[in-house]
């Protein structure tokens, strides 16, 4: 394949870097890779990535579980080994020179190393925008600063920009083109062995070990509650790592009278689309919660100086902070943060969502308008915006491939 008007040259490569951290960051870019390579393929990625980052073909300098820290707290704790990291990355990024460089969420790391990168020439995007517009809005004029663009997956973020006079473009979330408008709960249960009768609530605890140390014991304690209530009810609880399965299964042998816990080993959308009510820690869960059209208790527990300055400093300028709430514009789904988080309460209030099937149908049909909203295409948008970005218009890719 020639380079337009250079007969018998081949199109350069495409060079982009990532840095994506954690599962959903590496899910996002391993479709962003795919979708750029379907438009160029002489391409090259490199940087901080998942398993399925490199299954794409991503070089991997650092492995995105490296990034999975949360809270100010944590943050602090793990600072000098972030901090050496982010040096070491952009040492190599400015001696490879890529084309563009895009952070995928983890927005405390990425920024700063955007910036250092962006002043030395190199275009810069970041894929996912912050929670700027809920907590320390101030910060827009950093991203600003560090970034050429910002990718958001939520459509309400890019007036937010806009009012800031910050380039930021609604490409979707690529979880709504993946996940179908109607999820299959027979065929689900199937492919994990389940009956057909009953009622399953499956249990999201979180992917991070800091979210799994926090949420496994109310959690488990919420389903015996529940099975207090309704015996017979069935219990899922994906996990997304062995460490975080073993700390939740520490979790149910200690709780004297625990009901049986079906534990999976990944398949959380699978288990989402078998249940009929979710628990689920606030995050990215949430969304996956909603795309599949399940009823759900959210909760959110941070460390004690976290949750302390949150409220007293007033960093937080939402009233909600799940993303079916937010998204809805109200409070669709119950949410319970830090002392809320009980047994009790979360047991308590899933059954109260599930006892009145009118409810039950008219929040499935508010998912779904707004399932269809962020079915837009994205990781085909995003690697457009990308490819712009970098100076090749899709056009221009097209040709050249």
């Amino acid at each position: 394949m020639n380079a337009p008007g250079i007969p018998g040259r081949a199109a350069p490569p495409l060079r982009v870097g990532i840095v994506a951290g954690e599962h959903s960051g590496d899910t996002l870019g391993a479709a962003l890779i795919q979708a750029l390579r379907a438009r160029v393929p002489n391409l090259e990625c490199f940087g901080v990535a998942g398993p399925k980052m490199v299954a794409a073909g991503c070089q991997s300098w650092a492995g995105a579980e490296e990034l999975g820290v949360m809270g100010l707290t944590e943050v602090i704790r793990h600072l000098p080994r972030l901090l050496r990291l982010r040096a070491r990355l952009k040492a190599r990024f400015l001696a490879a020179r890529p084309d563009v460089f895009i952070g995928i969420d983890v927005p405390e790391f990425n920024l700063t190393l955007a910036r250092g990168l962006k002043s030395a020439g190199i275009r810069t995007a970041q894929y996912v925008s912050p929670q700027v517009w809920a907590w320390r809005q101030g910060r827009v004029r950093t991203i600003g600063a560090a970034v050429d663009l910002v990718l958001c997956l939520l459509p309400f973020e890019t007036d937010f920009y806009g009012a800031h006079g910050v380039r930021a473009e609604f490409v979707g979330h690529p979880l709504a083109d993946a996940i179908p408008l109607q999820s299959d709960r027979a065929a689900a249960r199937r492919a994990l062995g389940l009956p057909q009768d009953g009622v399953v609530v499956a249990l999201l605890p979180g992917s991070r070990m800091s979210e799994v140390s926090r949420l496994a014991a109310p959690f488990v304690a919420a389903a015996a509650h529940i099975e207090g209530k309704m015996p017979g009810w069935g219990f899922l609880a994906p996990m997304a790592s062995r460490g975080t399965r073993e700390a939740f299964q520490k979790e149910v042998a200690q709780l004297p009278g625990a009901p049986a816990i079906h534990v999976l080993d990944g398949q959380a959308q699978l288990a989402l689309a078998a249940a009929d009510g979710v628990i689920v820690a606030s995050g990215t869960a949430t969304l996956e919660t909603l795309l599949t059209g399940r009823p759900m208790v959210v909760a959110y527990k941070t460390s004690a100086v976290t949750a302390f300055l949150l409220r007293t400093v007033r960093l937080v300028k939402v009233r909600y902070f799940s993303q079916p709430n937010l998204l809805a514009g109200r409070g669709v789904v119950p949410e319970f943060f830090q002392e809320q988080v009980s047994g009790a309460a979360l047991g308590n209030a899933l059954l109260q969502e599930l006892s009145d099937p009118r409810h039950v149908a008219k929040l499935i049909e508010e998912f779904s308008t707004i399932h269809r909203r962020l079915r837009r295409g994205g990781a085909t948008r995003a690697a457009d915006a990308v490819l712009a970005l970098a100076g090749r218009t899709p056009v221009e890719a097209d040709a050249r491939t």
